[in-house]
């Protein structure tokens, strides 16, 4: 199996109040880093994950207690359904793009390696960046970018490529666009200069924003009365609908004119078991790097 470190592992199991016998979701299995913990510690595990890889990772996995289902998360809840669990006690979603899809260049996440411009998470479905790239009208391209990557420049971005194209230009590979974007732009600051082009290309490839929503949909209505949410996020868009789609749930208690107050929230109702996100520590993002962005928020299901 393939070497990959979890983040905010402890933390995870901690948000989850993991026991013994007790029913837990991992909607995104990867490469079962969170799944193997919690089933050390007794709990039955239902992973998911759309990308085939993961599911052959976990034909490796030498462990009772768990079972990967390839789907997406978004489906959570009828894939949980369909597998005869109608409530769980907890459900842990660690999103992005793992470490193995980064160090994968045939995968076309990253910039680092040459490789094709796919990012599809299921390589079996789907259009992939370089559809997108060569294919879409540059006002598509430009809300791609501003929307998915909050890319301040991405008028002028999606303006070059499609005058790039009309010269018989096709965007093939992950440098060629990196080299690209760079060029056009240059250098600023500390992160690559395509570096939010790429993050928005591969949100909308997978609909990453949709597939959260639903997953926080699916994922409230499956929870059993007790039960915790968990959620790692890797970047700001993410991390703002999660933050909403939880404090919502939470609510608040507003003060009537007539006296007394009244609970204002959606339902079903929940408890933050963490009033902030909880983040990695100096010791874990010192020995994994990709752990620095990461946020976790938690919710228990009243």
């Amino acid at each position: 199996m393939e070497c990959h470190v979890p983040v905010l592992l402890e933390e995870s199991m901690e948000a989850l109040g993991v026991m013994p016998d007790r029913r837990y979701v991992d909607g995104t299995f990867g490469r079962g880093g969170h799944t193997r913990e919690i089933v050390r510690r007794g709990g039955r595990v239902l992973g998911i994950d759309r990308d085939d890889a993961a599911i052959d990772a976990a034909r490796s996995m030498s462990a009772d207690g768990f079972r990967v289902i390839k789907g997406r998360h978004g489906d959570i809840r009828r894939i949980a359904n369909e597998e005869g669990w109608n409530e769980v006690d907890g459900i842990l979603l660690d999103l992005g793009v793992s470490s193995p899809q980064l160090d994968d260049a045939g995968r076309g996440f990253s910039f680092q390696r040459e490789g094709p411009l796919d990012m599809r998470m299921d390589r079996s479905c789907g259009v992939t960046a370089a559809d997108l790239v060569n294919g879409e009208s540059s006002q598509r391209l430009e809300w791609v970018f501003r929307t998915f990557g909050e890319e301040p420049l991405a008028r002028r971005i999606a303006q070059a490529i499609a005058v790039a194209r009309a010269d018989g230009r096709r965007f093939e590979t992950t440098v060629d666009l990196a080299a690209f974007v760079e060029r056009l732009i240059g250098r600023r600051g500390a992160h690559h200069p395509a570096t939010r082009v790429f993050q928005a290309l591969r949100m909308a490839v997978n609909d990453e924003l949709g597939e959260l929503e639903r997953a926080l949909e699916g994922g409230m209505e499956l929870l059993a009365h007790g039960g915790r949410f968990a959620v790692i996020t890797f970047e700001s868009l993410s991390d703002r609908i999660v933050k909403r789609f939880f404090a919502s749930h939470v609510g608040r208690m507003r003060s009537l004119q007539q006296g007394g107050e009244m609970w204002e929230g959606v339902e079903p109702r929940a408890r933050a078991v963490k009033k902030r996100a909880v983040v990695a520590g100096v010791r874990e993002v010192e020995f994994n790097p990709r752990a620095r962005s990461a946020k976790l928020r938690v919710i228990e299901k009243e």
